[in-house]
């Protein structure tokens, strides 16, 4: 039983050691980043506010700076701190709309925060990748189309100009009065998946037959649609490795959609709207 115990111990001390590094990395991390590079008014400006300062206008670590760089962030960062507390000191932070999207920034960056925490460790396996390759790929379309539009705003306007079209005239001169962009190549989309559409634009063109206008206007929330479709081409999908890291993506948005999804099952909700 000694024995046991003696070993018992040994392998916690081992553990307590293991653990012991990260512990002090941590620690020293946060020392680091609360350490000040600067002091305004005789508020202190610290490494950490001043690393994520550089990372949101730069994108870079501050690390990545040469001596010049540092000095004009820091000048940047100063100007930036003396300007919001006079805007405090005129109490712009009071009023209800600028109070409103402050609150949501900071609601954003614990939300961020938040993720990030809880994907810690979280890494989707092989499987779980498939099984989202095979989902997405269920879903996909396995046709583009290339299609041709007049955008007009009324239905009125629509339906005329389908009698046009019955009547000879040709649909990439008419196009030329459509609202759309794509009035310059004649009503032309080019190639497309009905994804990309919106959807009563999308089902209407995937019930036409190819070089088949409609017979009836479409209407969706940017006006009404006089359509021609031009052709159909079939797509395979890509391969999973391609696409591995997007897929990586989806299956942690989803892991903490989930977890935000029982988060909001236990919160008392009460709407007043």
């Amino acid at each position: 039983m000694k024995t046991l115990r003696l070993l018992t111990l040994t392998t916690a001390a081992l553990l307590i050691t293991a653990c012991q590094p990260k512990a002090d990395a941590a620690k020293e991390a946060d020392a680091a980043a609360k350490k000040p590079v600067a002091t305004l008014n005789g508020k202190a400006i610290t490494q950490g506010e001043f690393d994520s300062f550089v990372k949101q206008v730069s994108g870079r670590t501050s690390a990545d700076l040469d001596a010049e760089q540092k000095k004009r962030a820091l000048d940047s960062l100063i100007n930036l701190r003396i300007l919001a507390a006079q805007a405090e000191k005129d109490g712009l932070h009071k009023k209800a709309e600028l109070a409103a999207q402050i609150e949501l920034t900071r609601l954003n960056i614990l939300q961020q925060a938040l993720a990030e925490k809880y994907l810690e460790g979280k890494t989707p396996t092989e499987q779980e990748l498939k099984a989202e390759y095979d989902a997405q790929i269920a879903q996909m379309s396995r046709n583009e189309y290339r299609a041709r539009h007049i955008l007009v705003p009324t239905e009125i306007a629509a339906t005329q100009i389908i009698d046009r079209l019955k009547k000879g005239e040709r649909f990439e001169v008419l196009a030329k009065d459509s609202l759309d962009s794509s009035r310059e190549r004649g009503g032309d989309l080019g190639w497309f998946s009905p994804s990309s559409m919106v959807k009563p634009f999308a089902d209407a063109v995937m019930a036409l037959k190819k070089g088949e206008t409609i017979a009836k206007p479409v209407q969706t929330q940017f006006g009404w649609h006089v359509i021609r479709l031009d052709d159909v081409r079939e797509v395979q999908p890509p391969p999973f490795e391609e696409v591995k890291q997007q897929l990586n993506q989806a299956v942690l948005a989803k892991k903490f959609r989930a977890y935000s999804d029982e988060l909001t099952k236990a919160a008392k909700i009460e709407k007043k709207i």
